[in-house]
């Protein structure tokens, strides 16, 4: 039986890695799935693949609240309710902060952090008329420890996962039919990783490095039992994580080690990245 079946998703940033595998699987569980990215061409590749009368696509900005608010009406309108939203979209420049021009570090926090908490609250006025619905947000590992390179990209996915659990709280006691979760990958090989491989740092390359398809996997999972958190790597990546912010010092002394580590993940990757790459397309995440 199909675990999906007649529901229906929303997920941002869906033209590739994250998204268009989490697309897919959906998809393949019997939901209708309503596609945002930038790039046109791209939600048409991904779309031409799927039966039409099942997906929906929306070229379009996810700071973009108006298109937004309108695509929310013509969804209800076509499949009768929306029960997830999937806020996977992200951006990130990596450097020193005092390398990055101000306005590419306003994006940051728009597409990261003000998107998703915008986005979910003019869902949640759908999801309060059903009495239903999920929100899943898309985090990430470098939303539970500091990342140097990417303290911009770290604030805003540690904002993310705190607004995730406030969120939850808050639904909790108003509206316990509508839930908040969070799934808060590691490095995930795509991309955002492999065209920039020299960029990202050692460390974040210490961490295990998983496919698109496992996120997708765990996002599932989450949207049918609703978990508050995963992440990936599992127990482990989770406490060490939990560790280094907590503890700086440890992380300090750890470092050379970790680094060490992510240098030699990183001449592993190089051997498979055009493979991967040609796989698993283009992708923000």
């Amino acid at each position: 039986m199909l675990a999906l079946k007649e529901k229906t998703a929303i997920i941002t940033g869906a033209s590739a890695g994250i998204g268009e595998a989490v697309a897919r699987l959906f998809y393949e569980e019997g939901a209708n799935v309503v596609l945002l990215a930038r790039t046109r061409g791209l939600l048409e590749r991904l779309a031409s693949t799927l039966d039409q009368k099942r997906v929906a696509i929306y070229p379009m900005n996810v700071t973009d609240h108006a298109a937004f608010g309108k695509m929310l009406g013509e969804v209800q309108q076509r499949w009768g309710t929306i029960d997830y939203l999937i806020n996977n979209a992200g951006f990130n420049k990596r450097g020193p902060i005092a390398m990055i021009e101000p306005e590419i570090l306003a994006e940051i926090v728009q597409v990261n952090l003000v998107a998703p908490i915008v986005l979910a609250r003019m869902t949640l006025d759908i999801f309060k008329q059903q009495n239903h619905g999920m929100i899943i947000n898309v985090a990430s590992l470098a939303g539970r420890t500091p990342t140097e390179g990417a303290s911009t990209y770290s604030g805003t996915k540690f904002g993310l996962r705190a607004w995730s659990y406030g969120l939850a709280e808050e639904l909790r006691t108003t509206y316990p039919a509508v839930k908040c979760c969070l799934v808060s990958p590691g490095p995930v090989l795509t991309r955002f990783i492999l065209e920039e491989i020299d960029k990202v740092p050692d460390i974040s390359l210490s961490q295990k490095c998983v496919m698109p398809d496992d996120v997708a996997k765990l996002i599932l999972k989450t949207a049918l039992d609703g978990k508050m958190e995963r992440v990936t790597g599992g127990p482990f990546s989770a406490m060490m994580t939990h560790i280094g912010y907590l503890f700086p010092g440890v992380k300090r002394f750890m470092k050379p080690f970790t680094e060490a580590k992510g240098r030699k993940n990183r001449e592993v990757l190089r051997k498979y990245r055009e493979k991967i790459i040609a796989e698993y397309g283009t992708s923000q995440k």
